[in-house]
């Protein structure tokens, strides 16, 4: 897994729609801080369908391995509209950089 790879993907694939920064803001989606260990749908002050709200998952390397593979057959009526990531290598990188930055 590489951090690195990882932190170009979300640059490139995630970045227009959520932050990593402690403190920092919304965007069209939540602030990651804190992903890792928290139920879907659960950031304060963002507002989640009630599919995040009530799917249940708590977010780990395996949940978001499979969500980021496809997140609307993960979560039906999800608002996200990002069509997933077919690369297993790819998944992994980006939740590497995750892991490391949203902490």
């Amino acid at each position: 897994m590489s951090e690195k790879s990882g932190a170009k993907i979300f640059k490139q694939k995630c970045s227009q729609c959520h932050t990593v920064e402690a403190g920092a803001g919304h965007k069209q989606g939540p602030n990651l801080t804190g992903l890792f260990g928290r139920q879907s749908g659960q950031a304060g002050g963002y507002s989640y369908t009630s599919a995040n709200k009530n799917s249940g998952i708590i977010w780990d390397d395996s949940t978001l391995f499979q969500y980021l593979l496809n997140p609307k057959k993960m979560i039906k009526g999800t608002k996200m509209v990002f069509a997933g990531m077919k690369k297993p290598k790819d998944r992994k990188d980006l939740i590497a950089y995750l892991k490391k930055t949203c902490a």
